[in-house]
C-alpha cells in the first residue's frame, strides 16, 4: 500500500540495497548504522556550549525548556550508546567525547542553565534518568570507566535523586528500577526494596497473552512493547547475577508470547498500526522485536525479525523521517502536533532511539546475517482475537493492510475517574494505513465511532469501554450511552451489530475509516444507505447500512489539517435521522478498508429476528450469525455510569 505523498528527506548517504541478503526491504545493518549516524549528526547544531543539552526547535513541553534540553541529551545518548557499543567503540570522531562532556557539564553545580534539573517526585527527569542509566551501562568500557572520579560522583548523585522519590504508578516504576539497578552496579547508594517493588508492581498489570496494562485500568498500546517488555530485558542486562533468575525467565516467556502477536501489527509497507499515545516515537514500535532477539526470547526467525524492523524504519525513511535537517519532529510523517501529549517536547521523538537496540547484537548475529524471511502480512490473511486488551486484529495479504478492532482499550483510570475521549483510544477500529481524525473537539470525530446526538446536537462520546470478550472472529464491548456492539470480521470487512439498552429516538451517526492524503482530497461517493472515500492510490474506506439505517443517502465528511496521514482527509458516514426508532434497538453496519479499489462493498445483507439475533452475509457470500444468548461472553443491556 502506497503512503500519501510527503516530501522525502535527503537519504543519499544510505548504502545501496542488498536484495540478496534482504530481498523484501533491501536494508542491512549498514542502513541502520547510517540512519543512526544521520540522527546523531543532525543534533549537533542544537547542542548547548557544554554539550549537556540539545535544544531543538519546536513547541516546548509542559516541563519547560531545561527539562526539554535534558531530554534531548538523554534520548540521543541512548542512540549513541547502541551505536558505540554495537561497534565496539569504533565510531565517528568525537561521539564518545561529546557525551562524556555532556555528562560532566550537566551535573556540574556551576553549570548554569546547562545544569540538568534535579530528579524530584513525579518529574520528567525521572524518564530521562533511565535512558542515561541504560546508556552508561551499555557503554561502560568506553565511557563510564574513563570518566574522572569527580564526574562519576556527580552523575551518581544526580541519578540518586530517584532513591526515596515518589514515582508515577505506571511504566515510570520501571525507570526507577533501571536507574537504581545501575546505581547498584557501580556500588552507589540505592534501595533494593524500591527495585523489588517496581518489579512486583509490573506483575499486577499483567493481563495474560503477553499483555500488560500501563498502570491500573485498561491502558493498552505500544507502551506494552517499548516500555513494559523492554525495560525488564534491559534491567536484567544491568543486574546480571543479581537478577532473580525465575523472574527473568517469566519476563522472557511473556515477551516471547507477545512477539508472536506483535509481528502482526505491521503492514506490508512496514507501517505500524496507528493506535495509542506517543505515536511520535514512530519506529520505536520495533524495539520489542530486537529485545526478543537480545534476550533469546522470541519465537520469530531472525530473518523475520530484521524484515519487520527494517520494514518499519524504511517506511518512515521513505516518507521524510528524519527531515531535511536530520531531525525527528513532533508528528508522524510531517510535523503533526495532535499525535503528541502535553509532556511531548521537541526532543521527545528521540525515544525512537529504542529502535536501534538491535545494534547491540554483533554483526555476526543471525538477525543481521540470515536472509530476510516474510512477515505474516506477506503470505496470508490473518485474524487474531486478543482477549487481554480486548482487540480483534484482521489483516489481508492482498493489499498488505492490518486492521485493529478495539473493544477493550480506553486509557481511562479506574472508576469513578473520567477523562476526555482520545481519538487514539476511543475509536472502534484503527489500521496500518489510516489515522483517526483529531480535531480540536474529539467528540466531533465521525470516523469509526457510533454516536447518539443529544437535544443540543452534541454527539455522545464512547467513554469507558467495558470489554465483553474476544474470540475467533468476534469481539464485543459496552460503552457510552448504554451501547453494546459486537464486531464480526472477515477479510477486509467488519460487520458491527449495535444495540442500545434504553429506548431512544435520538439521531445517530456512524463513520468508517478516515483516509487522508497530502496532495489532493480523497474522492467520495455515496448512495442510499452507503458511502465511500477513496485515495488516489486506491485505498478505499466504505460504510454500508445493513439494517436499521433506512434508505437515506450516506455522506462523506471532509476535513483539513486533522489527520496524521495527510492534510486532506475524508470519512464515509451514515446518519439516521430517526435513530433506532423504526428498527427496534438494533443497527447493523458493514465497514470496509481495502487497498484494492475493486474490493466489493455491495452484496452484504443482514436480517434481525424478534429476539434481536442477527444473520449476516458478507459481500463474498460468507455467512455468520450473532445470537446474543450464545456469545462466549456475558452480555446485558446495562445503563453505564
Amino acid at each position: 500500500m502506497t503512503a500519501p505523498h510527503v516530501s522525502p528527506a535527503d537519504h543519499s548517504t544510505l548504502p545501496p540495497a542488498d536484495l540478496l541478503l534482504s530481498p523484501l526491504t533491501g536494508w542491512t545493518r549498514a542502513h541502520w548504522e547510517a540512519v543512526a549516524d544521520r540522527l546523531l549528526e543532525g543534533l549537533v547544531p542544537y547542542a548547548s556550549p557544554g554539550l549537556a543539552q540539545y535544544r531543538l526547535p519546536g513547541r516546548a513541553s509542559h516541563s519547560g525548556p531545561l527539562s526539554d534540553g535534558l531530554e534531548g541529551f538523554a534520548r540521543s545518548f541512548l542512540l549513541a550508546a547502541f551505536r558505540i557499543a554495537g561497534s565496539d567503540g569504533r565510531v565517528g570522531p568525537g561521539l564518545i567525547e561529546r557525551y562524556a562532556a555532556g555528562l560532566a557539564a550537566g551535573t556540574d553545580p556551576r553549570g548554569g542553565d546547562e545544569r540538568w534539573p534535579a530528579i524530584t517526585d513525579r518529574a520528567q527527569p525521572m524518564v530521562e534518568a533511565a535512558s542515561i542509566a541504560i546508556a552508561l551501562h551499555e557503554t561502560r568500557p568506553w565511557l563510564w570507566d574513563h570518566l574522572d572520579d569527580g564526574v562519576r560522583g556527580r552523575v551518581v548523585d544526580w541519578l540518586g535523586g530517584f532513591v526515596g522519590a515518589d514515582v508515577n504508578d505506571s511504566n515510570w516504576r520501571l525507570f526507577q528500577v533501571i536507574t537504581e539497578e545501575f546505581l547498584a552496579s557501580v556500588g552507589a547508594p540505592h534501595s533494593r526494596a524500591e527495585i523489588d517493588a517496581g518489579l512486583a508492581r509490573l506483575e499486577d498489570w499483567y493481563r495474560g497473552g503477553g499483555w500488560y496494562t500501563d498502570g491500573d485500568g485498561r491502558k493498552f498500546d505500544y507502551y506494552n512493547g517499548w516500555a513494559l517488555h523492554l525495560y525488564p530485558v534491559l534491567w536484567a542486562r544491568i543486574a546480571g547475577p543479581r537478577a532473580d533468575t525465575g523472574l527473568v525467565a517469566r519476563h522472557r516467556g511473556r515477551l516471547r508470547e507477545f512477539l508472536g502477536v506483535h509481528q502482526h501489527f505491521f503492514g506490508a509497507d512496514g507501517a505500524p498500526v496507528h493506535q495509542g499515545r506517543s505515536l511520535t516515537y514512530r519506529f520505536a514500535t520495533t524495539a520489542p522485536l530486537w529485545a526478543g532477539a537480545l534476550a533469546d526470547a522470541t519465537p520469530l526467525p531472525p530473518g523475520r525479525t530484521r524484515r519487520l524492523a527494517s520494514g518499519a524504519l524504511k517506511h518512515f525513511a521513505e516518507r521524510g523521517v528524519p527531515d531535511e535537517r536530520g531531525l525527528l519532529t513532533l508528528g508522524w510523517y510531517r510535523p503533526f502536533l495532535p499525535v503528541t501529549q502535553r509532556y511531548s517536547g521537541p526532543a521527545s521523538p528521540y525515544w525512537a532511539s529504542k529502535a536501534f537496540l538491535g545494534l547491540l547484537l554483533p554483526e555476526s548475529h543471525p538477525v543481521w546475517t540470515a536472509p530476510e524471511e516474510p512477515a505474516p502480512i506477506d503470505t496470508a490473511d490473518t485474524t487474531l482475537a486478543l482477549p487481554g486488551p480486548g482487540w480483534l486484529l484482521h489483516s489481508t495479504a492482498g493489499d498488505g493492510l492490518v486492521r485493529l478492532v478495539n473493544h477493550g482499550s480506553d486509557r481511562l483510570p479506574p472508576p469513578p475517574a473520567t477523562a476526555d475521549d482520545s481519538p487514539h483510544y476511543a475509536r472502534l477500529a484503527y489500521s496500518s494505513a489510516t489515522a483517526p481524525e483529531t480535531p480540536a473537539t474529539p467528540a466531533a470525530c465521525p470516523d469509526n465511532h457510533l454516536a447518539l446526538f443529544g437535544p443540543d446536537g452534541t454527539p455522545s462520546p464512547r467513554g469507558r469501554i467495558h470489554p465483553l470478550g474476544a474470540e475467533g472472529r468476534r469481539a464485543a464491548s459496552r460503552y457510552g450511552a448504554g451501547i453494546e456492539t459486537v464486531s464480526v470480521v472477515h477479510g477486509p470487512w467488519e460487520v458491527r451489530v449495535h444495540r442500545v439498552g434504553a429506548p431512544t429516538d435520538a439521531p445517530v451517526r456512524e463513520g468508517g475509516w478516515a483516509v487522508a492524503d497530502d496532495t489532493e482530497p480523497p474522492a467520495g461517493a455515496w448512495g442510499p444507505g452507503w458511502a465511500l472515500a477513496r485515495r488516489a492510490d486506491g485505498l478505499t474506506s466504505a460504510i454500508v447500512g445493513l439494517y436499521g439505517w433506512g434508505d437515506g443517502p450516506g455522506a462523506v465528511a471532509r476535513a483539513v489539517g486533522t489527520n496524521a496521514y495527510g492534510h486532506h482527509s475524508a470519512t464515509p458516514v451514515l446518519e439516521g435521522l430517526e435513530g433506532f426508532g423504526g428498527s427496534g434497538p438494533v443497527l447493523v453496519t458493514l465497514v470496509m478498508l481495502s487497498g484494492d479499489p475493486h474490493t466489493p462493498h455491495t452484496g452484504a445483507s443482514a436480517t434481525v429476528d424478534a429476539d434481536g439475533n442477527v444473520g449476516i452475509r458478507f459481500p463474498d457470500g460468507t455467512r455468520e450469525r450473532v445470537r446474543w444468548d450464545e456469545l462466549p461472553y456475558e452480555t446485558g443491556l446495562l445503563t453505564l455510569p
